[in-house]
Formats: C-alpha cells, structure tokens, sequence
C-alpha cells in the first residue's frame, strides 16, 4: 500500500500534464507565448527553435517539484507527494520529445508509422500546423489525438467562417 499512492501521483500528474500542456499550447504558445512558439510554425533549418524554450519551462516544473519534495532543500517542511509530482512531470516531458520532437517532427528518428494510434498523432500534429499564423487551430494536445476526420472538418469550418488561414494542402 505504501507504494500506491506515489504510484497513483506519478499515473495521475501524467495525464493532468496533457491538460496543462494542452491549455498552454492554446492560451500560451498560440496567445501571448507566440514569440518563442511561431518559429515551430515556419519551415528553417536550426536544430535548435525558440519553441525549445518552453522544454525549460517544463523542466523547471519538474525540478521545482523534486525540490519541494527534498528534505535538503525543504528540510522539515518538504512536500512528500511533490517528487512523485516531478516524476509525473519528468516522464510527460520524456514522453513528450519522443513523441512530439522524434515521431511526430523527425527531429530524432526517421519513422513514418502506416497504421495505428501513432499514425493518427502524427496526422492530428500535421493538421495543427494546417493554420498558418496563431489564429484558430486544431489538435493542441501532444499525446491524445482526437480523429484526423473530424479535425478536418474543424479546419474547414474555422476557414469557411474566417477564424484561421488553413493552408490547401491539409485538405480541409
């Protein structure tokens, strides 16, 4: 029983972690954060983007967490449930570049999947850089992929009513 609940912590902030990243990515990165975000929307050829900058930003949670849980750092006023936070935390953002970075970008690996549940992230990640500009957007989750049919659908709507600039090539 003593090692349920940190494993419970670490299962549950995983998956909160697709909602905060969700929400940043929508109200952040496409809103005030579209400064160190836009250069992941334009074509160039760096291996590093600003974008990466919001890698920190994950990491600094993370680590914020490990050391709220720390007896060296916190002494007797540490937070125990707060280190399986950060490895929560850790593992979102390790999941998260291989996705994200290596499948669905190739910044690391060289995989096209054919069929399956991988497939379906790289298309819904392709269909979210449909948009060109901050403006509208589908898809801003990293590892749920809603269907890429109905995505499309959104895209279209968002150009038919005028809320995003949909490049033709999405087929939306």
């Amino acid at each position: 029983m003593d090692v349920l609940l940190p494993i419970l912590l670490v299962i549950a902030t995983f998956f909160a972690m697709e909602w905060v990243a969700w929400a940043s990515h929508k109200y952040i990165m496409h809103g005030f954060g579209w400064g160190w975000h836009r250069d992941h929307h334009e074509p160039h050829d760096n291996v590093l983007e600003k974008n990466d900058l919001y890698a920190i930003v994950g990491a600094v949670m993370s680590i914020s967490m490990f050391a709220l849980g720390s007896d060296m750092v916190m002494g007797s006023n540490a937070w125990w449930p707060a280190t399986w936070i950060g490895i929560g935390i850790l593992l979102y953002g390790i999941v998260y570049t291989l996705v994200h970075d290596g499948l669905v970008h190739q910044r690391y690996f060289r995989w096209v999947p054919k069929r399956g549940y991988a497939k379906r992230l790289v298309q819904a990640h392709k269909l979210h850089h449909a948009t060109i500009g901050k403006e509208g957007g589908v898809s801003f989750g990293f590892v749920i992929a809603r269907d890429p049919a109905k995505l499309k659908a959104e895209l279209r709507r968002q150009r038919e009513t005028g809320v995003a600039i949909v490049r033709e090539s999405a087929g939306a």
